[in-house]
């Protein structure tokens, strides 16, 4: 044993690695920031688009092809090939006789991605940022590394059913909310000097609140403000929804979305999925079930929103199944990139992807880097000066940027700048950066 302990864990070497996971990891990246893009550049506008950069034409066509594709799924994949990345670091590790420096190397790297986290939400000013919960979660994983790939599948699949049930009852408890807030409304109306009982009073406040997550046209030209301020100015306003996002909807939402795909692409990887090691005609199925189940479940999710222009409680209803069309989307997705990996078409566009998606740390963190720079105040000032189908030329231009710069870096370094810092801080030594 002290043999094994006393052996030094090295980085993976590029010449080891699955090139069908980079490739794969590439795709998800590019495909984030479809859904990320509306967060840099509009107030309020994620999920609700009659909030902020146009909910009609062109812009509602984008929301639904969003809605029916990318929301959740992109982020569900990558997730997943996190899941992916820790076993295959765990397993060569261990393999190699790591020992018990596996878990010390393990937790290392996992601790420096919660900092990273940290850094950039407060101060790159990102607050749907995925690291910290990546990395919280991430600390569960390690005693979880041996367990077979079934009961992984089986945990995942419970975390998704229990978010999907915490939906069910928010769509209920809103449903009751609005039917108790309108009778006391209609009450009112009947009445005008009707004395409200104490519990009608809070039913009127609890509607009245529901109501408030649709946003006034003064509530968006102030947020509108705000983004276009100086950068510590920034830093403060955005401080209560940075820490909101971190200390509330990690525990309350996070937990169900990401550690569930964490533990389906720990099992995916088991089952030797991601590898391209399975037959075409299993990706095949995978590419009809996934899709055939899940843009179904999608499209009746976003014509219930479209239907009710954006409802509040109606938005709460199409909710309640989200995690199921957004599971079988993804292994859709899943299927129709390794297809297209198998196939091999298109060679140049796979190693531009495979460089993305080596540099996947670093490449995230430029979408912050130019996203912010472009839209805050203390760069081009453009928050809120796009529509939501203008924001796509902005994501196509740094989709076009990083499949050409990605492979070109890694012709003369090993790694992104963030993945080498990030390796030289885990291995607490200085890693080797040029090729």
């Amino acid at each position: 044993m002290s043999n094994y302990i006393n052996n030094e864990l090295r980085p993976v070497e590029q010449n080891n690695r699955i090139n069908s996971l980079d490739i794969i990891r590439g795709i998800a990246l590019l495909g984030i920031l479809l859904m990320n893009i509306t967060g840099f550049g509009l107030a309020y506008a994620y999920g609700d688009p009659t909030n902020s950069g146009g909910s009609t034409g062109w812009n509602l066509k984008v929301w639904i092809m969003d809605s029916m594709f990318f929301e959740g799924t992109m982020r569900g994949l990558f997730t997943m090939l996190f899941g992916a990345g820790f076993i295959l670091l765990t397993t060569r590790a261990e393999r190699n006789g790591g020992g018990i420096k596996v878990a010390d190397l393990y937790y290392r790297r996992i601790l420096w991605l919660l900092l990273f986290g940290i850094i950039h939400v407060y101060l790159m000013l990102w607050p749907g940022d995925i690291l910290y919960p990546y990395a919280l979660f991430g600390l569960m994983l390690f005693p979880l590394r041996n367990t077979k790939a079934k009961y992984l599948l089986i945990a995942g699949l419970v975390l998704l059913t229990i978010g999907s049930i915490k939906s069910v009852n928010e769509y209920h408890e809103n449903l009751t909310t609005r039917t108790k807030g309108l009778e006391v409304e209609q009450l009112k109306k009947d009445n005008k000097n009707v004395e409200l009982t104490k519990e009608q009073e809070e039913d009127l406040g609890a509607w009245e609140e529901l109501l408030k997550s649709k946003k006034t046209e003064e509530q968006i030209n102030e947020a509108n403000e705000k983004n276009r301020k100086g950068y510590w100015s920034i830093v403060k306003s955005r401080f209560g929804v940075n820490t909101f996002m971190q200390a509330n909807v990690v525990y309350e939402f996070w937990v169900w979305d990401i550690l569930s795909f964490m533990l389906i692409g720990i099992a995916f990887f088991k089952w030797n999925i991601f590898q391209g090691s399975r037959t075409f005609k299993f990706y095949f199925i995978l590419l009809l079930v996934g899709y055939g189940v899940g843009l179904t479940v999608n499209y009746y999710e976003t014509m219930i929103e479209v239907n009710s222009n954006f409802g509040i409680v109606e938005r709460s209803q199409a909710g309640q199944t989200y995690q199921l069309g957004r599971f079988f989307t993804t292994l859709g997705h899943i299927g129709l990139f390794m297809l297209f990996i198998k196939s091999g078409i298109l060679g140049f566009l796979q190693n531009a992807l495979a460089a993305v998606g080596k540099m996947a740390l670093t490449n995230y963190l430029m979408h912050t880097i130019i996203c912010t720079t472009y839209f805050l105040g203390f760069g081009f000032g453009m928050f809120g000066k796009l529509q939501r189908y203008e924001l796509y030329y902005v994501v196509g231009a740094i989709w076009i940027f990083q499949l050409l710069f990605s492979p070109i870096w890694l012709k003369y370094y090993r790694y992104g700048p963030a993945e080498w810092l990030w390796r030289s801080l885990s291995y607490k030594k200085i890693q080797p950066f040029r090729n």
